[in-house]
């Protein structure tokens, strides 16, 4: 058997990929928002659900998109024109204006703004305050000459604050007593709103305040060991479930809105900075729409935020081969994939993950490639062998006023691995006396081609099989694999591990120990050999040839091999074809006794009507008039009727089909016979009075 191509076959881990792979989200997620967000009939099946369409599409650049401005910015339009529209609808109707720039009139806005802002003078409640200040804002963003100035924004602010909690979350009422971290992103973007919108600079106290509750609700931040932070919902009795997706993302959108509108700088480490991008980087593609925008809208703030936006090290491939002498290349870019402020990249340290202390690399710079925005290491060091290492990397801005705005997280540790051809020599595989020990036959082996060795032994010798292997640098490898399978003609296999002592892998079977194993089925065994690991580039499952085994008769008591499992697809193939064997037909009578009996069958219809010819019609009862004649046709028309029908039963109709019908007939019958009979009394009484 060849070695299958590429070398590492089903045996060998497949890696996992993590955020170093890919930071850049706009490849790979455009064509999944056009398959998320798809229109039903022009337009989506709400306006909540069309702002996340057109959000998504607007921060991904997709210019391809679906054309729903006509039905949407109708459905905008009767929205704001609407006095029964709740206040959801009306933000939403004014964050999907915002995009699309629908033809509203300036009426539109003074319309709802009145109510909006008493609204927001009298909320009570956390997501009241949050639609009615939203919507003002938006008011403001798109039609400035009106105005939306909150006079009591002091107030506002105070009211909102009475919803928070010590620990930085926030409830949605009073009257409701459990607190929400998701509820703390909604009271973050309010309060910003009415920031913007105060007629009068807000007490500073209160924006220091608030910055404090920032500040403790990323004390209650969630870590995975990867590094990235998030966020999660603590409360059971919420009125929405809200995942660690979405809570995150409610959390980001209120720290963006609320740094943008204050004038101090929010004590947030940048490495929970840092820790959210990744977090939202490492979902990966989400399949619910909802998700997915929370995920890209998210990334965008991020991108954009003041506190500090992050900047990502990424490596375009982990998996270095020294066989090819791959470069190590490094990426940095911001959450959505844009270009870095110059800086270089320095790498620390490397070290095998075997051997933490000794270090394959240290403090080199790695050069740029402007052309195609890369960091890179020209070669490897030669000391680097084949394994699993850690590269530890650091990113150091030029400028350092971008190290206020810029959060680069410190070191930056990135699993690598290095690949390469493994050595494979000294193969050999023999026949051994089981007594002496003594080799009987043997045989050399190319493990690196085809093999096809031919060996017979008995019960009371052995098999062993001994290859040597060594990394490129001529140190012992131990692979995470190495198998000698032996399979009987009638498809029982049997698996053993390779042990190893050094560079020597050596395997001895007994075949005196193994008979019960065997099942003490003699006959030919196939020897296949399979050696793999992920860093072995030459991996193989190889076919050395077989060997003829002569084993004992199995005692009356011996196991027995277990069944063989059935290919489950064979269900599928083609059956055995099956022969028909039809029952030879009756004997019939002859055609002229079966004629006769038809004759006779008939006979007594004609003799009726040759009765009735003999005796005469009596038609003197049947009705003169225009009406009655009529009815008593269709009577007569319908018994015929039914005579016919009872032939076409006897000739071709099933039972049903004749009962459907002569149900109709019937309802008919009753309905014509009763009007006739009703008439024939009607003149009989006449015929008796007169």
């Amino acid at each position: 058997m060849a070695r299958s191509p590429g070398g590492v076959l089903v045996l060998v881990l497949v890696l996992t990929f993590s955020i170093h792979h890919a930071v850049s989200i706009l490849n790979s997620h455009q064509p999944v928002a056009l398959e998320l967000f798809s229109p039903e009939n022009g337009s989506f099946g709400s306006l909540e659900e069309s702002y996340d369409a057109l959000r998504t599409f607007q921060i991904l650049g997709i210019e391809k998109k679906p054309d729903i401005s006509v039905t949407t910015c109708k459905l905008v339009l009767e929205t704001l024109g609407s006095s029964s529209s709740s206040l959801k609808d009306l933000f939403y109707a004014l964050k999907v204006n915002g995009i699309l720039k629908c033809e509203i009139d300036e009426e539109n806005f003074e319309g709802i703004k009145s109510r909006l802002q008493s609204i927001s003078n009298d909320a009570s409640s956390l997501l009241d305050f949050y639609y009615s200040i939203g919507s003002l804002a938006l008011i403001k963003e798109q039609a400035s000459q009106v105005d939306v100035l909150l006079t009591d924004a002091n107030g506002i602010v105070q009211s909102i604050k009475a919803l928070s909690q010590s620990d930085g979350r926030w409830r949605y009422s009073s009257n409701n007593p459990e607190s929400s971290t998701y509820a703390a992103g909604v009271a973050f973007e309010a309060l910003s709103r009415v920031v913007a919108l105060a007629s009068s600079e807000i007490d500073q106290s209160r924006i220091d305040t608030l910055g404090n509750d920032i500040v403790k609700l990323f004390d209650s931040i969630e870590k995975y060991d990867d590094g990235s932070f998030y966020f999660d919902e603590k409360i059971i009795d919420a009125r929405e479930n809200h995942g660690p997706l979405s809570t995150t993302a409610s959390v980001v959108r209120g720290l963006k809105a609320f740094a943008d509108v204050t004038s101090g700088r929010l004590n947030i480490p940048e490495d929970k900075i840092l820790g959210l991008t990744k977090y939202f980087l490492s979902v990966g593609i989400p399949g619910d729409a909802k998700d997915f925008f929370n995920q890209v809208d998210s990334l965008a703030c991020l991108e954009s935020n003041r506190v500090s936006i992050p900047l990502i090290l990424s490596l375009p491939a982990t998996v270095l081969s020294l066989t090819k002498n791959d470069q190590l290349k490094v990426k940095v870019n911001t959450a959505l994939g844009s270009n870095a402020p110059p800086l270089t990249v320095k790498l620390l340290q490397a070290f095998s993950s075997s051997s933490k202390n000794a270090f394959v690399i240290e403090n080199q710079e790695l050069k740029f490639d402007p052309e195609n925005a890369v960091h890179f290491l020209d070669a490897l060091p030669k000391n680097i062998d084949v394994g699993n290492y850690v590269f530890v990397f650091e990113i150091l801005l030029h400028d350092p006023e971008h190290e206020k705005i810029y959060a680069t997280g410190g070191q930056t540790r990135v699993p690598i691995l290095v690949t390469g051809v493994i050595k494979v020599d000294m193969a050999e595989i023999a026949i051994l006396d089981s007594d002496l020990g003594s080799v009987e036959t043997k045989r050399k082996l190319d493990l690196a081609g085809e093999n096809a060795v031919s060996l017979s032994a008995n019960h009371l010798q052995k098999l062993r099989l001994s290859f040597q292997l060594a990394t490129p640098l001529g140190h012992a490898f131990k692979p995470q694999q190495a198998f000698l399978k032996l399979k009987h003609e009638s498809k029982v296999e049997h698996l053993f591990v390779v042990g190893s002592s050094g560079k020597e892998f050596a395997i001895v079977l007994d075949f005196l120990g193994l008979v019960e194993k065997f099942f003490y089925l003699s006959g030919r065994y196939d020897i296949e050999l399979t050696v793999g690991d992920a860093v072995m580039e030459n991996s193989f499952l190889q076919a050395l040839g077989h060997v003829e085994l002569d084993l004992p008769e199995p005692p009356e008591k011996a196991p027995r091999p277990p069944p063989q499992s059935v290919d489950p697809y064979s269900r599928y193939g083609p059956k055995a074809e099956i022969a028909h064997i039809f029952r030879a037909p009756d004997k019939r009578p002859p055609e002229q006794l079966s004629l006769t009996f038809l004759g006779l069958t008939i006979l007594p219809f004609i003799i009726f009507l040759v009765g009735l010819l003999r005796l005469g019609v009596n038609l003197k009862n049947f009705p003169t008039s225009v009406v009655p004649a009529t009815f008593a046709i269709l009577f007569h028309l319908g018994l015929a009727a039914v005579l016919l029908l009872y032939v076409l039963f006897w000739w071709k109709l099933d039972l049903f089909t004749t009962l459907k019908y002569l149900g109709f007939l019937g309802v008919f019958l009753v309905f014509v016979g009763h009007r006739i009979l009703s008439h024939l009394a009607s003149a009989s009484a006449k015929l008796k009075s007169a």
